[in-house]
């Protein structure tokens, strides 16, 4: 009988200890928060080279991008399945097809009915950048707090409205041009430089909307997935960079009426793909459907709303005199309009300086738009060779899209930042270089090799684009994307228009060695502020190889072997 009675405790303290090691495997402890992360790049794990010395502070690192809250409650993806990937592609592709194209269309159609003078074409790009710095922050404002796919819907009709009432301005002054006067010219001007502003702020919402706000919901925890899905955008938005401005310049060739008629055309026909592309990917993914909470402003932005900023710079004196009421009024419309009110967030955040660097690279006549094809042809090239120029240069910058996630993949998005903004600089500094040899001014081979190593140089720079992005998306809370994406986008805006007026001071091409000089100032201060951040953020810039003599003496003066171990 005892026997039976001590099987019986027996047989119950072993279920009892199954029961236990079942709990143990279903529930796992929580794993220590890695205190050391490695510069190669390979997954952080603790480090006896940070181990707190006695009595001493202990080492506490920041916390690596990807711990960063989720941006909704839902279940974390996997992966993103192909058939929303390719939905998501679809309405970025219409979308940047459509805004590529008629930013160079519109250009082609100002100068034909402008011919010999350039000031018409100036004014208009002016009015756009100014669009966008000007009304960055309700623009911001309505895409942390609105309603995900409305932001997006009306992005999409109303960019392409404005493009339809522009191309029926360009017809009408086409054909009735002589007809209306100067005065009724002037107006219709004033109306292509008010849609204008509509379709940049269009184009600008939509695309911070989706790359900066639903590439990183989509692709909530799988970082590999995020970097994947932000080269093939960018790859697109390359794509149209090149082919988009060439199939209206050929059909422009032809007549600047049938380039009228396909702008319209392609506009008015994929406002309901891209409509509906984007509504299937909403419903695909639930997690962009906002909560209650999200909805709400955000607190933590100080300076939060026009009244209270404004009466900061209030005047001490309380009179209300008419002078006081206009300043006030000023002063609460300037924070409505301006982002100023998610300034001094914007320059607190920890991903200030990659933005800033970031923006700080549209300060830039090197690259192969209107500035310095003007001075390319002006040197003697013709169309053929700026088209040649404009193709391979476009080639390397999709190169990029392909070898910056690589280049994450195995370093990390921070030291790639730097890599490739070193890069950048190298090939820069060779091709200003080269260009300054010519103490003349005008030579075709100074021009080549100024033309060379800018091709060369945007390999650099789109992978710090892709590099810098993704710092963006993993820094910055999910409530205040569009503040400070848009914050961003003002500066860049900001930066552009500077460019215009250095080619606008500097005008004459033999004075373009000016704003060249200028451009790479602006790229050499992006590479010191980012260097900066990596100095802050990782404690050295690059990492230098072990030296085993190093690792020796370090040994012997800590009672160690050259491997670590103990005598």
């Amino acid at each position: 009988m005892a026997d039976r009675r001590s099987i019986a405790a027996e047989e119950a303290d072993l279920e009892r200890q199954v029961a236990d090691e079942d709990f143990i495997i279903s529930h796992p402890a929580p794993t220590a928060t890695p205190v050391h992360n490695d510069p190669w790049g390979r997954p952080a794990s603790p480090s006896p080279d940070h181990a707190p010395p006695s009595g001493g502070v202990p080492y506490a690192p920041e916390p690596p991008m990807r711990d960063i809250p989720s941006s909704a409650g839902g279940p974390v993806p996997a992966a993103v399945s192909r058939a929303t990937a390719r939905l998501l592609y679809t309405s970025h592709f219409l979308s940047t097809w459509n805004s590529r194209l008629f930013e160079f269309a519109a250009v082609l159609f100002l100068a034909a009915l402008y011919p010999g003078t350039l000031l018409p074409v100036s004014a208009y790009a002016l009015a756009r950048c100014a669009a966008g710095v000007l009304l960055a922050a309700p623009v911001g404002s309505w895409i942390d707090s609105g309603d995900r796919l409305s932001v997006v819907r009306a992005s999409i009709v109303g960019g392409r409205v404005a493009v339809v009432a522009s191309c029926v301005v360009f017809w009408a002054m086409e054909r009735r041009g002589s007809s209306v006067g100067k005065d009724g010219k002037d107006g219709l001007f004033a109306l292509l430089v008010m849609a204008a502003c509509v379709e940049k702020l269009c184009a600008m919402m939509n695309l911070v909307a989706v790359e900066r706000d639903w590439v990183v919901v989509i692709t909530e925890g799988n970082e590999d997935a995020r970097q994947l899905l932000n080269a093939r955008m960018r790859r697109i938005d390359l794509f149209c960079k090149l082919v988009g401005p060439l199939v209206i310049s050929v059909i422009a060739v032809a007549s600047t009426l049938a380039a009228v008629y396909t702008t319209l055309a392609m506009n008015v026909v994929s406002v309901l793909v891209e409509y509906f592309c984007i509504a299937r990917v909403y419903k695909a993914v639930p997690n962009l459907r906002r909560s209650a909470e999200e909805s709400s402003p955000a607190e933590p932005i100080e300076l939060d709303t026009p009244a209270a900023a404004a009466s900061l710079l209030r005047p001490q004196s309380r009179r209300r005199t008419l002078y006081s009421r206009t300043t006030s009024f000023l002063k609460q419309t300037a924070f409505r309009v301006l982002p100023l009110s998610s300034l001094p967030f914007y320059l607190r955040h920890r991903a200030f300086l990659p933005s800033l660097s970031l923006s700080l690279l549209y300060l830039t006549v090197l690259s192969f738009s209107g500035q310095m094809i003007t001075y390319l042809v002006s040197v003697g090239y013709t169309s053929l060779h700026v088209g040649i120029a404009r193709t391979v240069s476009t080639i390397f910058e999709l190169s990029a899209t392909w070898a910056a996630p690589r280049l994450m993949r195995r370093v990390g998005a921070v030291r790639g930042g730097i890599w490739s903004l070193s890069w950048q600089m190298i090939w820069l500094a060779a091709a200003v270089s080269w260009f300054f040899t010519d103490t003349e001014g005008g030579s075709v081979a100074a021009a080549t090799g100024l033309a060379v190593g800018v091709a060369l140089s945007r390999v650099g720079l789109w992978g710090f684009d892709l590099c810098a992005q993704c710092i963006v998306q993993d820094e910055v809370e999910f409530d205040h994307r569009g503040a400070f994406s848009t914050v961003e986008a003002a500066l860049q805006n900001l930066f552009e228009l500077l460019s215009y007026a250095c080619t606008m001071i500097f005008s004459r091409p033999d004075q373009f060695r000016w704003p060249v000089a200028i451009s790479v100032v602006a790229v050499y201060a992006a590479g010191g502020l980012y260097a900066a951040f990596v100095r802050r953020r990782r404690g050295h810039l690059f990492h230098a190889p072990p030296c085993s003599v190093c690792t020796k003496l370090e040994g012997h003066r800590q009672g160690t072997g050259a491997l670590g171990r103990r005598w």
